[in-house]
């Protein structure tokens, strides 16, 4: 499975009819089915090259699998009624749980990508000492709500930050609620707890997986991806796929350095400026529990004042960053989601178009800013996604888009 995008980049995921191929032909026909919606059999073998035959034999036994399902006759078309082919929802589910600084959920997702259930735990700073006990009840919980259907579970996923224990000071956490971070593996855990086989990513990372599979990505091959939560993070597509890096660090906008014109004193962080956090922070002196900065109180205009504040800060570092990074990478879009109200996303996006309006952009070519679709839930429910991906996607295109030339 490749997730560092190393490999030459393919622009077409397509099959083969050589014998012994099934498994990785029947991966192919599922991802057709995956990215495109219900298909007619013709179409899945436009897309993937494979014969008639080939895609009438993998559907079929795919069906049987209970992975696939028909859907009723599309008519008054030229030519014979077809029968689109559509994922079942029911054939598998994953769990996806994200481990944050601020929060952990844990969620599970059918097979055609939709959030059968959702907990929350919320905290002030992820203790493993209460987090574990909390983690064991959620998946508990997930169990319960899934019933029956909890043997169909293949696998779970986990979204976390890379440097759990990091940044202390900055969260107000106690000197040793985090250090025990440092000696834990979160993905041998997990897996000792649940029985299941485990994949992990940093959670930004994972947040991109969704937006690139189920959101924005669908339509767009190259692109940086931002999240705002308790700190902003990022991910990174290139040739649609997802971008790890060869430390699974790619995206990881959070540590930019800043521009503050002084060399006596080392460089503020974009997650200085921008992170939720700092709002946070703001509301709690004004005397506003910090969960408003993730909400709708945040537009009030009680605390309007203090949110503006934050944002005439926050939105000349992102544009600063997002500079940087269109001059490097030459990308199609910058994609900016968080865990906010949609209405402040889309305030964060036109102040920061506002101050790209001011640079200079001769040399390179400006990205469009796009509002992720995906939200709050996105660092789960990309990491439902990875063990989704790893069973029944084609195993050396993790993440690989199709083209979008004639035919498609």
């Amino acid at each position: 499975m490749d997730t560092t995008g190393t490999r030459s980049p393919l622009k077409r995921t397509v099959g083969s009819n050589q014998v012994g191929m099934r498994q990785f032909n029947e991966r192919i026909v599922l991802q057709a089915i995956r990215l495109h919606g219900p298909l007619p059999k013709a179409d899945v073998g436009r897309l993937t090259r494979l014969s008639m035959q080939t895609v009438s034999m993998i559907v079929d036994r795919l069906i049987d699998d209970g992975l696939l399902e028909k859907q009723a006759r599309v008519r008054g078309r030229i030519g014979q009624p077809s029968v689109p082919i559509a994922l079942r929802a029911d054939g598998a589910y994953t769990i996806g749980i994200k481990v944050g600084r601020r929060s952990l959920d844990v969620l599970a997702m059918d097979f055609a990508g939709h959030v059968v259930c959702r907990d929350v735990f919320d905290y002030a700073y992820p203790d493993p000492r209460t987090l574990f006990p909390a983690l064991e009840s959620k998946l508990a919980r997930v169990n319960q709500t899934l019933g029956a259907k909890a043997n169909k579970v293949v696998g779970v996923g986990v979204a976390a930050p890379l440097w759990l224990g990091g940044w202390r000071d900055f969260l107000g956490a106690p000197q040793d609620a985090l250090e025990a971070w440092h000696e834990i593996d979160l993905r041998s855990r997990i897996a000792t707890m649940t029985g299941l086989p485990v994949e992990f990513a940093k959670d930004t990372t994972a947040a991109c997986a969704a937006e690139l599979v189920m959101g924005q990505g669908r339509g767009i091959h190259n692109f940086l991806y931002l999240f705002v939560g308790t700190f902003i993070g990022g991910g990174l597509v290139i040739d649609g796929r997802l971008h790890a890096g060869p430390h699974d660090n790619a995206g990881a906008v959070g540590s930019i350095p800043l521009r503050d014109g002084s060399a006596r004193k080392p460089a503020r962080q974009l997650l200085h400026a921008a992170s939720g956090f700092v709002l946070e922070r703001l509301l709690s002196d004004a005397g506003v529990p910090p969960a408003a900065a993730h909400d709708h109180r945040a537009l009030s205009p009680e605390l309007w004042r203090q949110t503006e504040q934050w944002l005439d800060t926050a939105c000349p570092a992102i544009a600063n960053a997002l500079t940087n990074a269109a001059a490097l990478l030459d990308l199609e879009a910058v994609v900016i989601d968080g865990e906010l109200d949609r209405q402040l996303v889309r305030e964060i996006i036109r102040r920061t178009e506002r101050v790209l309006d001011r640079f200079e952009w001769e040399g390179m070519v400006r990205p469009q800013l796009l509002e992720g679709t995906i939200g709050a839930d996105a660092r789960a429910m990309g990491g439902a996604i990875l063990p989704l991906y790893a069973h029944f996607a084609p195993v050396h295109e993790l993440f690989l888009k199709p083209a979008t030339d004639a035919g498609y």
